[in-house]
């Protein structure tokens, strides 16, 4: 990958601003853009027309719509800004928001899409900081303070002092008597993406030993990591630990994904694609599951499904999408064709079946493979294999259309076959269809390299 090929925009928690990234921002190497999104009253940012989490939802998502580039982006979110995350995650799932490219969060002691756990004291006393104005100097330094595991250096001090009283008093009160309190786990649900969860030991209400019971239900592939004698204060009290997380679930996201071009990413986030369309391209776009276990097929059906898809659907040894485990997952959620012969096995039996039967004569070398999958075409079955040459031959014309329509459905590969008709559809755009229909043109909103030769590509590449 090349250099900011991955863009960080990071949500500061309650009484922080931008200040608060720039202690991760000196630890990350050149890969990464961070933007520091700023919520309503915190910084120098106007308060919001109201207190609700979707008002901080909608600024954050316009922030992050004006700065994306159409690349690959995660979100980083701190204590407040975890649930605004968890809400902004949740629309860019469902296509409701003009953005596309989010692969995965790294979340810092964040507060949970349900009631925030805070001690009424402790809400109590906060409040009482703002009755006046904003935060008193020395109630800053008390927030802060309390909120760390051990002191912090001088300059990490005062600026983290200078951001708790730069927040507006409006955005305060609004955050602890209304935000924090606030339920949104029914509009977020289940996101299934990639996520890194860091919290502090120390930490007394959204620490270590809370986190995986208020997130594992709305993260399932949340992996949490405890930062013993650290408090709450996360990326000032341990940037090392917070860059190290985005990198390394960047590693892993590149590992498992197949990324999409920026250019294609612009045109999926525009008005010209519905948010219906949106949404399951967003899907399908996220990382594959480097744990994912099968829910209709055995773990050895698993990995035969994977080897016979690498013969069908060759990919590069990077950027690499799991079609097999797309097909199981696709079957446990009742996918398929919609039919099968009178009295045939259902989709699930049909490769429960076909898979053992294929296992019994399947090879090592790729070429006794490939030899193996023209006999099953040819309706010659397998030797020793129970299933009729004539049904296997029909089971496998499925698992061939299964697997390519896997690769073909992902925004990478419709990229990579130039196929852009996913966004004239839009009702609400002057004109969403094509002007331009002839060999080597295109239209002004189509991806750049359209209509330009191969050899011409490379040129502009090199």
């Amino acid at each position: 990958m090349t250099a900011a090929d991955c863009t960080v925009f990071f949500l500061p928690g309650l009484g922080l601003d931008a200040t608060a990234v720039a202690p991760v921002v000196q630890a990350l190497d050149a890969r990464f853009r961070v933007v520091a999104v700023e919520l309503p009253g915190q910084g120098d940012t106007a308060d919001a027309p109201d207190g609700s989490v979707d008002s901080q939802i909608d600024a954050a998502l316009a922030v992050i719509a004006e700065q994306a580039d159409g690349g690959p982006w995660m979100l980083c979110a701190h204590s407040m800004g975890g649930k605004v995350a968890a809400g902004i995650a949740a629309r860019v799932r469902d296509g409701d928001a003009p953005v596309f490219g989010l692969v995965g969060v790294v979340l810092l002691a964040p507060s949970p899409p349900t009631p925030e756990p805070m001690p009424d004291a402790k809400r109590h006393q906060m409040l009482t900081w703002v009755e006046d104005g904003p935060v008193a100097e020395g109630d800053a330094r008390t927030f802060v303070d309390d909120n760390v595991g051990a002191p912090l250096a001088t300059e990490l001090q005062a600026a983290a002092v200078a951001s708790v009283r730069a927040m507006s008093p409006v955005a305060w009160r609004r955050w602890l008597e209304q935000g924090s309190l606030e339920d949104i786990a029914s509009s977020v649900g289940t996101l299934d993406l990639p996520c890194t969860v860091l919290a502090g030991g120390e930490d007394e209400a959204l620490g270590a030993a809370v986190q995986p019971e208020l997130l594992s239900d709305v993260y399932p592939r949340a992996r949490f990591v405890p930062l013993a004698g650290a408090g709450h204060l996360l990326s000032f009290e341990r940037p090392a630990e917070v860059a190290r997380a985005l990198t390394e679930l960047w590693d892993e996201i590149v590992a498992h994904s197949a990324i999409v071009p920026p250019a294609w990413g612009l045109v999926i986030a525009s008005p010209r694609t519905t948010p219906r369309v949106r949404s399951a391209l967003a899907r399908r776009a996220l990382p594959d599951d480097p744990e994912y276990r099968p829910r209709v097929l055995s773990v050895e059906q698993l990995d035969l499904l994977r080897s016979v898809a690498d013969r069908l659907v060759p990919q590069p040894t990077e950027g690499r999408i799991d079609l097999a485990a797309r097909v199981d997952a696709d079957l446990a959620a009742g996918g398929g064709d919609g039919w099968r012969p009178v009295g045939g096995l259902t989709d699930d039996e049909a490769y429960r079946a076909g898979l053992d039967d294929l296992r019994t004569a399947w090879p090592d070398s790729a070429d006794d493979q490939d030899a193996v999958i023209r006999a099953v075409i040819d309706g010659q079955g397998v030797p020793g294999g129970a299933i009729d040459g004539d049904d296997l031959r029909r089971w496998f014309e499925d698992l061939r259309v299964d697997v390519t329509r896997e690769w073909l459905i992902h925004p990478a590969s419709l990229a990579r076959v130039g196929y852009d008709g996913f966004a004239t559809g839009a009702e609400d755009v002057d004109f969403a269809g094509y002007r331009e229909l002839g060999a080597g043109t295109r239209d002004d909103w189509e991806p750049s390299e359209l209509g330009v030769a191969p050899a011409q590509q490379q040129e502009d590449a090199a």
